[in-house]
């Protein structure tokens, strides 16, 4: 088994379980405690595990939230490849809403130039400002520099007098049981009122965010009408998004 093959195994173990052990590891994978410590040291530099004495937690249950850099450097091939069936999505013409994240901010840079974009993503609103037919709409309000989004009642007020085509959204979990999730109740209020904003809503989430759950619910899945993910989703949890409403695209 390659170090990435391992990694992965290790990084799933640890989210199905909540935590991963260097000794139990060592000897499931048949290698050195060393090699283990060093595969999860690269987790951890990836930003998706924290190491603990004897072993490692997922960020995710530990309340932690990445930075926009550490999640942009996971999991790029799967995202691209989100981002890439995303234009899918994009209408013709009109207007169409991009949350703050990693993978919306992928679809940005792939994005056809004549459309009104809105954003609470100075990310993405630097991405697109070199493009001079597209109508860019930044939202305002209080910075959070670890996502670089904005929120709060500046941004809540602009979405409150805006509609478009279609908003794709982000989101740090997503699960049958309690819907689209993320870390930050201030990020949790905008997004809730981008969703309120548009005709369609189109999630992006790789399979990494599919079961996990964070602590401000955002949305029930039945308010999403497609989802795009990718091909290491779980076998089976495709149809089950689906029996909730939305429409399940793996890539």
């Amino acid at each position: 088994m390659y170090a990435e093959e391992r990694q992965r195994s290790i990084l799933e173990r640890a989210r199905k379980d909540g935590r991963v052990d260097v000794a139990r590891l060592a000897s499931d994978f048949d290698v050195t405690y060393e090699t283990v410590r060093r595969d999860l040291t690269a987790l951890e530099r990836h930003g998706v595990l924290r190491r603990v004495h004897g072993g490692a937690i997922p960020v995710e249950r530990l309340g932690f939230e990445p930075t926009l850099a550490q999640r942009d450097s996971v999991m790029t091939p799967e995202k691209e490849r989100i981002a890439k069936r995303a234009l899918e999505e994009v209408p013709a013409e009109g207007a169409i809403l991009l949350d703050a994240g990693s993978t919306t901010g992928r679809l940005a840079e792939q994005l056809p130039a004549e459309l009104t974009v809105v954003t609470n993503s100075v990310s993405i609103a630097l991405t697109l400002t070199p493009r001079a037919h597209t109508n860019l709409m930044l939202l305002g309000g209080r910075l959070r520099p670890r996502t670089q989004a904005t929120v709060e009642s500046w941004a809540l007020q602009a979405l409150e007098e805006t509609f478009v085509d279609v908003a794709f959204m982000a989101a740090n979990g997503v699960s049958t049981e309690h819907g689209l999730s993320t870390p930050d109740t201030a990020e949790a209020q905008v997004k809730r009122a981008m969703i309120r904003s548009a005709r369609r809503v189109v999630l992006l989430a790789d399979h990494t965010k599919v079961g996990n759950d964070h602590f401000a619910r955002f949305s029930t899945l039945d308010q999403v009408d497609c989802i795009i993910t990718d091909s290491g989703l779980a076998d089976g949890l495709a149809d089950e998004l689906a029996a909730f409403g939305p429409r399940v695209v793996v890539v």
